[in-house]
């Protein structure tokens, strides 16, 4: 027996999760979205397991790392803004700071400002880091490879460049 044929559409199929990240990236000022690439990629290089949840809202890009595709399971996040970016944990306030690094007037979450993707190399951000994977539960997967999920897209959003 003969299958039919498929129709052909003119429809393309919706870009990849990862692709659309690469678009939001690209709306920023270029210093804004380089030093966004290089973070992101440095965070994959050193949790290669995490999932990637992607938020395009309103006010800012957010890039979660999260062991699941739970946003109540991520532990620190990418939050891209026109003007900068911040390193934003999720419950960066439970979080031995000694150093006092860690800014922001929530009860539970706290931020650091990246000046540079060289901020994620200080010895004092990694323990900030480490602390939060640790105290994780679940925790990410130690070995294999995360993914990208794109959570949601705000219909209205502030402009990504400085005005």
């Amino acid at each position: 027996m003969k299958k039919p044929a498929k129709e052909s559409t003119n429809q393309s199929s919706p870009p990849s999760a990862a692709k659309q990240v690469l678009e939001f990236i690209a709306r920023f000022d270029p210093a804004i979205a380089k030093l966004t690439r290089a973070c992101r990629s440095e965070i994959r290089k050193r949790y290669p397991s995490a999932i990637e949840l992607v938020y395009d809202n309103y006010n800012a890009l957010a890039i979660g790392y999260s062991p699941t595709e739970k946003t109540s399971d991520c532990v620190f996040s990418l939050a891209v803004y026109p003007r900068g970016i911040s390193l934003y944990f999720m419950y960066g306030r439970s979080l031995p700071d000694p150093n006092k690094l860690l800014q922001g007037n929530g009860n539970q979450g706290a931020f650091i400002r990246l000046e540079g993707v060289k901020t994620l190399d200080d010895s004092q951000v990694k323990d900030l880091l480490e602390s939060a994977v640790k105290r994780q539960k679940p925790s990410f997967a130690g070995k294999g490879r995360g993914h990208t999920v794109v959570k949601s897209i705000s219909a209205k959003q502030r402009p990504r460049r400085p005005v």
